[in-house]
């Protein structure tokens, strides 16, 4: 029995043609009731995909046909039922993220790569860090900050000068954005159970905004992330080529 393969693609006309021809070759199934979800784009297409169908609970295998491709596979149209059948998956949880803002408004929202804090005004931002009701840094003068899970600590976390995470690993990175004081502050490793907030200081005079992925919330006053056990993302990959070996490859180029 074949697979029932339904196909997804961004907007990009490489990938918009990229759908076209594997429909014809392989059908589309609609995407509840497939046995897998082909996403064709790049990692920010992938993690839309991935946000958009955590509800179907079906593995989603991504090609790239973009320009950032560490969650895609090489994009091929030989052979895909069977590198389907012959793909490993992984299973990814998601940051939960609750920013309230200065008209006391609460937003959520989850994130598979991180949640990060950005200063939206001319001057660096101050932010107070709490671990699990505790003070841990009084005052944090920054660009912003962020918390990275594992799958996502090769993204921005590592262009900040974040530590990349093994992907079973239980813990989370804690990455400063363009320290100023403490200056030579860098981030702390955290247990994947930990609770961490953010309180932005001098909301008004240093107006900060929060990303859960690609979902924004300006002006806010106050974030609290936690890790969401009970969220789970099924991603597939080639053999040899799955997100453990990804992580360790980019630490040696």
């Amino acid at each position: 029995m074949s697979l029932r393969i339904a196909f997804c693609a961004s907007r990009a006309p490489i990938a918009q043609a990229a759908q076209a021809a594997l429909s014809r070759r392989y059908g589309d199934h609609a995407e509840r009731g497939a046995d897998v979800i082909v996403a064709l784009g790049g990692d920010g297409f992938m993690l839309q995909t991935l946000h958009r169908t955590q509800e179907l609970n079906v593995p989603v295998y991504g090609m790239n046909r973009g320009t950032v491709g560490f969650l895609m596979n090489a994009y091929s149209e030989h052979r895909l039922e069977e590198r389907l059948e012959e793909a490993e998956e992984a299973v990814i949880t998601p940051l939960a993220m609750s920013a309230t803002t200065v008209d006391g408004t609460v937003h959520e929202a989850l994130a598979i790569n991180e949640v990060s804090l950005l200063r939206t005004g001319p001057q660096a931002a101050r932010l107070a860090i709490h671990v699990d009701g505790k003070l841990r840094l009084p005052e944090l003068v920054c660009d912003g900050a962020l918390l990275a899970t594992p799958a996502g600590s090769t993204a921005y976390n590592y262009s900040a000068h974040g530590p990349i995470l093994p992907i079973g690993s239980e813990v989370l990175a804690l990455t400063a954005v363009a320290a100023f004081r403490p200056r030579r502050w860098r981030g702390a490793l955290l247990p994947k159970a930990a609770e961490v907030s953010f309180e932005v200081l001098e909301h008004e005079k240093r107006p900060v905004m929060a990303e859960a992925d690609s979902e924004s919330v300006r002006d806010v006053v106050r974030v609290d992330i936690r890790s969401a056990p009970d969220v789970a993302h099924r991603v597939m990959f080639d053999p040899g080529h799955g997100l453990e070996e990804r992580l360790i490859r980019e630490q040696f180029v």
